[in-house]
């Protein structure tokens, strides 16, 4: 596919072959006679008779907008995502881009994320491509967050038309990865996106929109035929019906919970649950994630160790979107490594081998490639854990030390107050979700707030790649409560740095003898309702969880350090709501804390 260190190089780059693309927008009716509104886009000047591979790109989010000026010639009209239609069109591919049942121009109710319904609607729009006079017959589909979860279900189709897919920055768990992270509600990102898909679905620029955007927008954009806006209306009358998803989430507690009163639960409608049908359609797969956006690097590596598909996989330092550099070690709203066009250049080789009939060359059946932070610098896989990684504890000890010698006191341990101010920020890996940059200043005020340990200077340098794993024996004054622990360095300065994080709800911390759902390269916790194991008050517990998988350069002469929190105020529910506990974490010979580190030597 590419080299690791030829990522976006000049000279991979593949000139268009057109100059502008035309749109037309239009409903294709369903086999329930619900219509869907998608916009399809033409390289601009072809000629009579030729075949086209078409990228389809399905949205939640308006398939485009209806500006109060005209767009300008020869280009597709906008939305969120920017002109990657522009992109794909003018290199020789058409583009469709659909409005999900229930969203935008399309008819129907959206009742909950990726229903079947959904999934076998993009069916129909598949046949739909392959009867048209330009199509190759040949099919594939990207798009980001939610856009890259039902680019991901084209493969669980099966049509045969379908030959790979682009899902970038998506959840492989939707329990694990963004609503309950280690069991915990992350209350404020499910808030945001419900506002905003209600916002939507009536017709409405959510209130997060910047103003300016608001003076060029009308709605959503009808389609060519409804010149007085009639079916638009109906369509936007239909979603009134739609699911609400905040208050839904909100009553969940554990992994078997029923998703509101449909008999279902987060599971049926995450990634996971569908690897059977995924593997069978030997559907290619581009996947890509970011160390710094929630849980997407996670699903990137679960996907490339658990789906036997051909697979490249690709983990950044990037926000939500890939349009900025979200390492810490490069100031706020750095340009993306590599940049946006560059990663647009590699999805095309990538289609241009499958769609296409080109002979663009790919390394292998599978490879994953990853960006190592602080080094910044890329590196290739064919394996994960990648050759060369082991393990490497490090103990916290008195004097809010971390060391690799284990304690050797028979007793020791470090009470702390939970501090409902504390937090990681707005501008964390949870909200970026939403659009955003991603941004950690440096934490040490922050760490004032928390429980931290703080290594001695390191004696060489020293790459940490892959999942950090802690296990901490507290006491607590309360019956359960919420855990966060965040690895982190501390440069020459005494600037902090964060690296990752993980969290554990207290009454999830049963680890699980049961056969997981997928392959884990962490501890497993069911999360589900007869494993819940509550804290008793003064009884020491043990919490061993994993914390998310990185890459990243800590420095000769720079210290590690272990920060623990019981709350993070901007992001995640608090638990517990009626008291405020007082934590002990031990840390002696008869309970030693302390934190595994994959280290690659």
């Amino acid at each position: 596919m590419f080299e690791a260190n030829l990522f976006g190089s000049p000279e991979r780059h593949i000139a268009s072959a057109y100059k502008g693309v035309t749109t037309q927008s239009l409903y294709i009716t369903m086999r329930d006679g619900v219509k869907i509104a998608l916009d399809l886009i033409l390289p601009q000047g072809t000629a009579q008779g030729t075949k086209l591979p078409t990228i389809v790109i399905p949205t939640r989010y308006w398939r485009s907008m209806k500006l109060w000026l005209p767009s300008p010639p020869g280009k597709s009209p906008q939305a969120h995502r920017g002109p990657v239609a522009d992109f794909f069109g003018e290199h020789g591919y058409a583009v469709v881009v659909v409005d999900a049942r229930g969203s935008g121009a399309s008819f129907g109710t959206w009742l909950y994320p990726w229903t079947p319904t959904e999934i076998a609607d993009n069916g129909e729009v598949v046949t739909w491509i392959v009867q048209q006079s330009w199509s190759n017959g040949q099919v594939g589909a990207m798009g980001i967050s939610y856009e890259g979860t039902a680019a991901q279900h084209f493969a669980t189709i099966n049509h045969p038309a379908v030959k790979a897919v682009i899902p970038q920055m998506i959840e492989f768990d939707v329990f694990t990865d963004l609503v309950f992270p280690g069991g915990i509600f992350c209350d404020w990102f499910t808030k945001a996106w419900n506002e905003n898909n209600l916002s939507l679905d009536h017709g409405n620029l959510p209130s997060s929109v910047v103003w300016y955007l608001r003076l060029l927008v009308r709605g959503v954009r009808p389609v060519d035929e409804d010149k007085d806006n009639s079916q638009l209306k109906a369509a936007l009358a239909s979603h009134l019906h739609n699911r609400e998803v905040y208050q839904t989430f909100k009553s969940i507690t554990y992994r078997d919970d029923p998703y509101s009163d449909l008999s279902i639960t987060i599971d049926d409608f995450s990634l996971f649950s569908y690897r059977e049908k995924i593997e069978r359609s030997k559907v290619a797969i581009f996947g890509w994630g970011s160390w710094l956006d929630a849980a997407t690097a996670d699903t990137v590596i679960r996907r490339f160790i658990n789906f036997s598909n051909p697979q490249c996989a690709v983990i950044g330092a990037w926000s939500h979107t890939a349009e900025h550099h979200g390492s810490p070690y490069c100031p706020p709203k750095t340009a993306p490594v590599p940049p946006l066009e560059a990663q647009w250049q590699e999805s095309l080789r990538f289609l241009n081998h499958y769609l296409n009939g080109t002979t663009e060359e790919l390394l292998s059946h599978k490879v994953l490639f990853y960006f190592t932070l602080g080094e910044e610098k890329w590196k290739a896989t064919s394996v994960w854990p990648p050759a060369g990684t082991t393990s490497q504890r490090w103990y916290l000890t008195e004097n809010h030390l971390l060391f690799q010698q284990s304690p050797t006191t028979e007793t020791g341990a470090d009470s702390y107050t939970v501090d409902f101010e504390a937090t990681s920020g707005s501008t964390n890996r949870w909200h970026t979700e939403m659009g955003e940059p991603v941004i950690y200043p440096d934490r040490a005020k922050a760490d004032r707030r928390l429980l931290a340990y703080t290594s001695p200077p390191l004696l060489k340098d020293m790459e940490i790649t892959g999942y950090p794993i802690v296990t901490l024996y507290v006491t607590s004054t309360a019956t359960d409560g919420a855990f966060f622990v965040y690895l982190e360095e501390i440069d020459e300065t005494g600037k902090v740095i964060y690296i990752t994080e993980g969290q554990l709800r207290a009454i999830h911390r049963k680890i699980s003898t049961e056969t997981p759902p997928y392959k884990l390269l962490v501890p497993y916790h069911s999360f589900k309702k007869k494993d819940s194991s509550p804290l008793i008050p003064g009884e020491i517990a043990e919490l061993t969880f994993g914390l998310l998988p990185t890459s990243v350069l800590i420095k000769k002469g720079h210290r590690l350090r272990v920060a623990i929190a019981g709350h993070d105020k901007d992001t995640f529910a608090q638990i517990p709501t009626d008291q405020v506990p007082t934590i002990t974490v031990a840390r002696n010979k008869l309970y030693a804390s302390f934190i595994d580190l994959p280290v690659l030597t």
